[in-house]
């Protein structure tokens, strides 16, 4: 399916009774590569989580493509296009790396493997070994080209560059921007590390105690030294 729009109205959520997101609300053309900062523990991560339907919501709406997801569950919300890899590298670590990938298939041929393989060269080298013998940035790998083979039209990645080498984190952000370049697919990407994260979007959201503190395009940030430094906590 191609690229969707994804629209966030009034959205208030959390867990349990503990609410972590108040009001939020922001809209994503299809096809934009979106860039979402903020310090640890403002909400990002719940934002994501939300929006794939594991979290309590209190209020709001989501819509992706104009369609409503908002009281569908997680899988339902899987089917209509939405794509999440959560930072908990959540792979099955007694399948091989290809029994992995094939249960991303949802309904295509199993020859769509291929495209994982021809992203990620590396996961073909380790196609018969299982995930538990794979190094943190080969499960990362293996997370998001499970969930790019359902071929989703939004994609949320959660810092998806966290504690991994720079070879690795350079292999994948070269992948995410050829997925971007294909037009197929909106990508929201949740990440401490700011340049990766500017050099890769075109629009920008932060966030700050559960609410959009701010929003503009990579060269306004980069031209708010203050603004960096307030709602980031790093020296620009």
């Amino acid at each position: 399916m191609p690229a969707a729009s994804l629209e966030v109205s009034g959205l208030t959520a959390g867990y349990g009774p503990t609410r972590i997101l108040e009001d939020v609300s922001f809209s994503i053309p299809a096809g934009r590569r979106v860039a979402v900062l903020g310090r640890n523990g403002v909400g990002k991560s719940t934002l994501f989580a939300t929006i794939a339907g594991q979290t309590r919501r209190y209020g709001g709406r989501i819509a992706l493509g104009g369609a409503d997801l908002t009281e569908l569950p997680g899988s339902g919300r899987a089917l209509k296009g939405l794509g999440y890899v959560p930072q908990t590298r959540a792979i099955f670590k007694s399948l091989t790396v290809e029994e992995n990938l094939l249960v991303g298939l949802k309904n295509r041929p199993r020859s769509g493997v291929r495209d994982a393989y021809d992203m990620f060269p590396r996961l073909f080298e380790r196609r018969r070994n299982l995930g538990s013998q794979l190094s943190g940035g080969e499960q990362q790998m293996l997370t998001t080209a499970r969930s790019i083979l359902g071929q989703p039209s939004v994609l949320l990645l959660d810092e998806p560059l966290e504690g991994l080498a720079p070879v690795i984190c350079d292999e994948l952000m070269a992948a995410f921007a050829a997925l971007a370049a294909t037009g197929a697919m909106t990508i929201l990407m949740i990440e401490q590390r700011i340049q990766a994260a500017l050099a890769f979007a075109e629009d920008v959201l932060i966030l700050e105690r559960g609410q959009i503190a701010w929003t503009g395009t990579p060269a306004q940030l980069e031209s708010e030294p203050e603004t960096v430094e307030r709602l980031l906590g790093v020296a620009h």
